[in-house]
């Protein structure tokens, strides 16, 4: 077992662990600890507790002491340089016209260091910057690129809920959020409504999507079938909040829907896709039913057509037949009139009889 002390340097920021060195500390307690970065100044919210050696990272780092007065004023002293920087270091991206927005200054409490953090959309060369500022305040300079959600961390704001925001409240880190979360909760998918300031996903997605996972296992899906109280009947919506669903029964007229509770809703299984299979078979069917009648009509309208009967002005030419004499032929309505072909010797021949 080992000792250790949760120490905070941010109102908002992670807890980390450090050695007490067998000092007695109590929480809310302002030491000053030995960093990676040099001596910070930081507050303890977890006291003297003893935890097995492998929950920590070792080596830890050591307390140095608990703060005093003058290291409080040294405190607000570097806030104020820190504030200084951050205008002066504004002044020259806007000079050297660098795409770079200046997001907030830190200082290290001994001033062996000052951290600029910026955001930007891609890559920025800033050395010419840090020269500048290294011969302004005379002193290490580190420039962070930073993203948008740390940004509204630094920052702070309200949310649409109307609360402060929850990164800067009590989440200590970051988790990934995604748009299934969004659709598991039956949220409107509309960006505008599901983003919070800084332009990404609202991190309370992540946070409420455990609650809504649990609930999901008692609550059937949308268009799921389900056996209730009053008989089977497929589930139109739901709520998961409310425990609630809302189901058309098989034998209920059209559009009524009834109102069961979850738990009293057992999901048939496989029911769902029998009627899918029923419904493509009878569609299937209707179609079948309307090929074989239009090919009925179709073979109808050919025999209606070979029965009917010779038209009437075929009349004359059989009579004209039977008498012995020639068919008389026809005229044309609106043409030329054709030319009979000639006879022997080249003279025309003539209807007229011969002398």
């Amino acid at each position: 077992m080992t000792t250790i002390i949760g120490v905070r340097f941010k109102s908002n920021g992670k807890k980390y662990f450090f050695d007490p060195q067998q000092t007695e500390v109590a929480a809310g307690t302002d030491v000053i600890v030995e960093t990676a970065r040099g001596l910070e100044y930081g507050e303890c919210v977890q006291g003297n507790t003893e935890v097995p050696e492998e929950s920590v990272v070792q080596p830890l780092k050591r307390l140095v002491r608990v703060a005093t007065d003058l290291d409080r004023k040294v405190v607000r002293r570097n806030k104020k340089r820190a504030d200084e920087a951050f205008f002066i270091c504004k002044r020259k991206i806007e000079d050297r016209g660098l795409e770079m927005n200046l997001v907030a200054v830190e200082c290290t409490f001994d001033m062996n260091k000052m951290l600029f953090y910026f955001t930007a959309d891609g890559r920025v060369d800033f050395r010419d910057l840090v020269k500048d500022l290294a011969g302004v305040f005379r002193t290490r300079i580190e420039l962070r690129q930073i993203g948008v959600r740390d940004e509204a961390k630094m920052i702070g704001g309200l949310g649409t809920c109307g609360r402060e925001l929850c990164c800067c409240s009590y989440l200590e880190s970051f988790h990934p959020v995604s748009i299934n979360m969004a659709k598991d909760q039956n949220l409107s998918l509309n960006p505008t409504k599901i983003s919070g300031v800084c332009g990404r996903l609202m991190c309370c997605l992540k946070y409420e999507h455990e609650a809504y996972a649990e609930l999901q296992k008692v609550t059937p899906k949308q268009g799921s079938v389900v056996d209730t109280p009053d008989g089977r009947g497929k589930v139109i919506t739901t709520q998961m909040l409310r425990g609630t669903c809302k189901v058309q029964l098989d034998d209920s007229p059209e559009y009524t829907l009834t109102e069961f509770a979850c738990a009293d809703c057992c999901v048939v299984k496989g029911a769902c896709r029998n009627r899918q299979n029923q419904a493509a078979m009878a569609e299937e069917r209707r179609k079948r039913n309307e090929q074989a009648a239009a090919a009925e009509r179709a073979a109808k309208r050919t025999t209606d057509d070979a029965a009917a009967p010779a038209p009437q002005d075929a009349a004359p030419a059989e009579d004209d037949a039977a008498e012995g004499g020639a068919p008389r032929r026809r005229r044309r309505r609106g043409g030329r009139r054709r030319h009979k072909p000639a006879g022997e010797g080249g003279a025309p021949m003539s209807d007229a009889p011969q002398a």
